[in-house]
């Protein structure tokens, strides 16, 4: 499937399994799928539910700051990408 780059992990807070993205391009939404490349890391998930500065959101876009729960490590400067059907 193809994929187009959203962002980056900017920090991971290992104790609750949530990965810090920066949304660099486009927009991520809940129920988008995302995959997350990196030096050892390579998975994909679906995002649940997100925050921007802990509220609940449906959407995020280019520039926000969004915090997911993943199911694996991901680690800082791993690129982010957003599945597209």
């Amino acid at each position: 499937m193809p994929e187009i780059e959203v962002g980056f992990i900017t920090h991971y807070f290992g104790h609750i399994n949530v990965a810090a993205i920066q949304l660099t391009h486009g927009e991520v939404a809940v129920g988008d799928t995302l995959h997350i490349k990196g030096h050892t890391s390579d998975f994909t998930t679906r995002v649940e539910s997100m925050q921007v500065n802990h509220a609940s959101v449906t959407t995020a876009k280019k520039g926000d700051g969004i915090g997911i729960k993943t199911p694996e490590h991901a680690r800082e400067n791993d690129k982010v990408f957003k599945v597209v059907p």
